[in-house]
């Protein structure tokens, strides 16, 4: 037996979601976009995506990243992984089983700091999926991979706070459900570096809140949406501070480590796509007189690409099993390593699919463009790969500290 054999649960679930793929997700994918044209907006709610929702919950495939059993089944990181994977092959299975960034790291954040209000108002409307929500910490006035920058002030202001700031890339902000935020900024600029943030919960029609325009990511709007978002003047009671005040830092940190390696886990669903349609489409052509497949190098890319999914699994799958058992903090240089490896081979394996589907790869008659430009985006998002790689040297240079001059 396995390390990473599933045990009989995930099983049940694997092979369920496969199955819920195969009959209603793929199918669902023409309907999507069609649907999606005729709106002629691209923060449109399609109908389809509502039945799939429906769906998925009838079939018990719901909130499956939720690791509470009072929220959901209650799968580990290791259990939940291959399901991750299974859904990351389609851009509509995530949201159709609610397990869609940023509501899964929202709805774990509210889990585990905000209050009985908070879970009345904001976290059972999104574990039920009729709402959805935002995380706004990137600003574009600082360099934000370094959260100590944030600039947004939060002023204390009686029995609460006055909020002063701009946001970007509030990922799901446009999206046509989004009901709250969950904002990061500054209270205290004389604390330590990272006792100075807080978190507070803001309703995204909150007066002096404004909406100012999304962000495309290389051309595209996506639906969800990356808003940059301005805030003045935007009072907060004192309730809506998540764990309290200074504890922002603390907070960002329990909420993107499980993140970092859902994102991950969905990279290599992507992966696995993008192989196969390079495969079929290598199969299927002809030039020169024969299959492009036969070409050796694109036998190589194939072999190439098999041996790398097969890699950046394997570490995914390890760093899951370490936070199962030590715990995030103890696995935080295996989450690091991950989000650098996994999103940079994704990239290679679909860039390559492009190449081998030629003019068509780089239309949306397939989903590889789209695919390659939110891949090459999580390698910026949760941290880009720079500042993942300067962790995992750290920790790895503590092991010859005594090297260094005393002088």
């Amino acid at each position: 037996m396995s390390l990473f054999d599933l045990s009989p649960r995930a099983e049940k679930y694997r092979a369920d979601l496969l199955e819920f793929m195969d009959s209603h997700v793929y199918p669902a994918e023409a309907v999507y976009h069609r649907q999606m044209a005729e709106a002629g907006d691209p923060h449109f709610h399609p109908p389809i995506m509502e039945e799939l929702k429906a769906e998925a919950r009838s079939r018990g495939l719901w909130n499956l990243f939720h690791p509470h059993p009072e929220w959901g089944p209650g799968l580990t990181n290791l259990e939940y992984a291959p399901l991750a994977e299974i859904m990351g092959r389609s851009p509509l299975a995530s949201e159709a089983c609610n397990c869609a960034a940023p509501d899964t790291g929202n709805m774990e954040v509210f889990t585990l700091f905000g209050t009985e209000e908070h879970h009345e108002k904001y976290l059972k409307p999104l574990l039920d999926g009729t709402i959805r929500s935002a995380f706004a910490m990137t600003e574009p006035d600082v360099a934000s991979s370094d959260a100590t920058n944030i600039e947004m002030s939060m002023v204390r202001d009686g029995d609460g706070y006055v909020l002063n700031g701009r946001k970007w890339f509030a990922s799901n902000a446009m999206h046509k459900n989004c009901k709250v935020l969950i904002v990061m900024g500054k209270t205290d600029p004389t604390a330590a570096p990272h006792r100075q943030q807080s978190m507070m919960v803001v309703p995204i029609d909150a007066p002096g809140v404004t909406v100012v325009r999304n962000l495309p990511v290389f051309g595209y709007h996506d639906r969800e949406g990356h808003a940059e978002i301005l805030f003045e003047d935007v009072r907060v009671p004192s309730k809506d501070v998540l764990k309290g005040e200074g504890e922002g830092f603390a907070i960002s940190q329990a909420r993107l480590g499980p993140g970092r390696i859902h994102h991950c886990m969905r990279a290599i669903g992507v992966s696995e796509r993008a192989l196969e349609l390079l495969c079929r489409r290598a199969q299927s052509r002809v030039t020169f007189g024969k299959p492009v497949a036969d070409n050796a190098n694109i036998r190589d890319w194939i072999a190439e690409a098999r041996i790398e999914i097969e890699m950046i699994r394997l570490l995914t799958l390890k760093t899951a099993y370490l936070m199962d058992t030590v715990g995030n903090k103890e696995a935080r240089t295996e989450i690091a390593a991950i989000k650098v490896a996994g999103p940079n081979i994704a990239l290679k394996i679909v860039d390559r699919a492009i190449q081998v589907h030629g003019g068509g790869g780089v239309t949306d008659d397939f989903p590889l463009a789209m695919a390659y430009a939110h891949l090459r985006t999580l390698r910026l998002a949760d941290g880009p790969d720079e500042v993942h790689k300067r962790a995992i040297a750290k920790q790895e240079l503590r092991k010859y500290r005594d090297l260094r001059p005393t002088s």
